[in-house]
């Protein structure tokens, strides 16, 4: 098995970023904790973010044409403003799992708005970097 996760802008500065409400945790940090949940399971990881709304597109575009069997995607700010990307996860058809590290329903009220959640199998939220794992597990199950 073979999942793709991708992380929107900003993802990349975890633990400089609003520690309140992210963490100190880096993004590094994140990695590693899905790496190793990854190889307890036996699935296959690769990792693409991205500050960019179009690059994110290609990256789902390219899943497709390299057989990835899920997608974990934080589209973070990009959640609440992008049919594109709601676009390119519909045109793939990959089963996909939305997960944010914060509870976006409890933040302001604009965060309540997920284009993603009208393609996505599961939404993960509030959990912070045990989101990404019960996301990948849920992948793993559903297979």
């Amino acid at each position: 098995m073979k999942i793709l996760v991708i992380n929107g802008p900003n993802i990349n500065m975890l633990g400089i970023r609003e520690p309140e409400l992210y963490g100190k945790q880096t993004y590094k940090n994140l990695i590693e904790q899905i790496s190793n949940h990854a190889e307890e399971l036996g699935v296959d990881v690769d990792f693409f973010q991205s500050n960019t709304e179009g690059e994110i597109i290609t990256a789902i575009q390219r899943a497709y044409f390299s057989n990835f069997d899920g997608i974990i995607i934080n589209p973070a700010a990009y959640t609440h403003t992008s049919v594109a990307i709601l676009d390119a996860l519909k045109a793939v058809q990959i089963p996909t799992v939305e997960v944010h590290l914060t509870d976006v329903d409890a933040r302001e009220d604009f965060r309540k708005i997920s284009y993603v959640k009208l393609i996505a199998k599961k939404t993960i939220t509030g959990k912070g970097f045990n989101g990404y794992l019960e996301a990948l597990d849920y992948l793993c199950r559903d297979k």
